[in-house]
């Protein structure tokens, strides 16, 4: 989704005739999905079974200090962040040409909803001609597991578009109090979570960590996220995510690619709010640099073609990953070599070596499903699209679960999906009713 922002630094109440696209932002987006892309392919550890042609998917985080790489490639705070800039800047134009906060909700909820369609049967699809083909089940369904867990942010993003009326309103009134009340709700889950022994206390995180990031971004687009501040939350956040990591119950391990049970993201935790508060504060106080290096004309023309598709990229590149990591460790017999070695960093920059002509040319293939059809267009009624929203978010969920592969739960989830976009078209009584 396009990201805007005034060009100068001016009070939100006076926003300018012409916003135009804020480079920063994008320089953002296209890091966070390049190391997302990099840790998809470099931190699984593959390798197949003799005898029993299973094939045994690790994690590079089950190495000893092998939880240091993901201090440096958990970035999706940062994607949190950019959407909270967005998602204000987004919310408030539209509330300015009286546009009501359902058809707000449903245009976004079909954004972000209907990407997934195509996916979705793609996978499906797929893995059924490969079944037909002859090709093992347990591989497969690895690769199309895989596939699936990259949804779990478009289900988190779903309650972030749904809470952005709401937190608009609290940041008007209550500024940066509202960043400081969720991540202290954050600091209160963890401490009811570890003290209970409970781990599903901690998925109470899911609102309190992401819309705490989410958050920051609404000070940006606001701008009042100053220098001082950037300093605060550089040197707040860097002492809490160390005193938690040294001190606290909490894992080292910042991601869960293939080793969820071990990280700070499932659920989230107080320590995953410390790194992502550092990162912003960091990425403030090196605004200047990156937005002066955006306005080259290379990097400025990189951008402007590349960040319309990184949501295609971000959803589509477990396709060439699996079909890589498949003719290399079934195809020619080459498994992972042995993590943090030499012959592992030459594993990894050749296999994104042969990635990145894949992702491109899918991507631009794919970046045409991005746009929902017309059929889809329509206002429904607020609890309509509240419902529409609770069974998309409900659906993408069941999808990370299950994966994109074959079972009645990956159908449900589908489902689900299908019938949230439906609803977010109008109340067909209402349609007669104006047709009338």
């Amino acid at each position: 989704m396009p990201v805007t922002t005034p060009t100068t630094a001016v009070a939100a109440a006076t926003p300018p005739a012409a916003p135009v696209r804020d480079r920063f932002l994008d320089a953002i987006r296209l890091l966070v999905m390049v190391l997302v892309v990099v840790q998809h392919w470099w931190l699984p550890v593959l390798a197949v079974e003799e005898g029993t042609g299973t094939l045994d998917a690790g994690s590079v985080l089950a190495t000893e200090g092998g939880f240091v790489l993901t201090w440096v490639s958990q970035v999706m705070p940062l994607i949190f962040f950019v959407g909270g800039a967005a998602n204000l800047i987004s919310w408030r134009s539209a509330s300015r040409r009286g546009t009501p906060a359902a058809t707000w909700y449903a245009k976004r909820l079909r954004r972000l909803a209907w990407p997934v369609v195509p996916l979705a049967a793609v996978w499906f699809v797929g893995c059924h001609v490969l079944f037909l083909a002859g090709a093992p089940h347990q591989p497969v369904l690895v690769g199309a597991g895989a596939a699936g867990m990259v949804l779990w942010f478009l289900s988190t993003y779903v309650l972030v578009v749904v809470a952005t009326p709401v937190l608009a309103r609290a940041h008007e009134r209550l500024g940066w109090w509202v960043p400081i009340g969720l991540l202290a709700g954050a600091a209160a889950v963890d401490a009811a979570r570890f003290g209970s022994g409970v781990d599903a206390v901690g998925y109470l995180n899911v609102a309190f960590v992401w819309l705490g990031v989410h958050q920051l971004g609404f000070h940006y687009s606001t701008s009042t996220l100053r220098r001082r501040y950037a300093v605060g939350m550089v040197v707040g956040g860097a002492a809490t995510a160390v005193l938690l990591a040294w001190v606290g119950p909490h894992g080292l391990n910042m991601t869960g690619v293939f080793a969820a049970e071990t990280s700070n993201v499932a659920p989230p935790t107080l320590l995953l709010a410390a790194l992502g508060t550092l990162q912003v504060g960091a990425a403030m106080l090196l605004r200047e640099r990156i937005a002066a290096w955006t306005e080259r004309p290379g990097p400025a023309r990189l951008l402007d073609r590349v960040c319309p598709q990184l949501m295609t990229v971000y959803l589509w590149h477990m396709v060439p990953i699996s079909v890589v990591a498949g003719v290399l460790v079934f195809g020619l017999d080459v498994h992972t070599p042995d993590p943090m070695s030499g012959l592992w960093l030459l594993w990894g920059v050749l296999g994104l070596a042969v990635l990145m002509p894949l992702v491109v040319p899918l991507a631009h293939w794919a970046v045409r499903f991005e746009t929902p059809p017309t059929a889809l267009d329509g206002t429904p009624g607020l609890i309509r699209v509240l419902l529409a929203a609770a069974l998309i978010g409900g659906g993408l969920l069941a999808l990370t679960v299950a994966g994109l592969g074959t079972g009645l739960f990956t159908l449900l989830g589908f489902l689900s999906v299908l019938t949230g976009l439906v609803l977010t078209r109008a109340d067909p009584r209402e349609r007669e009713s104006a047709g009338a």
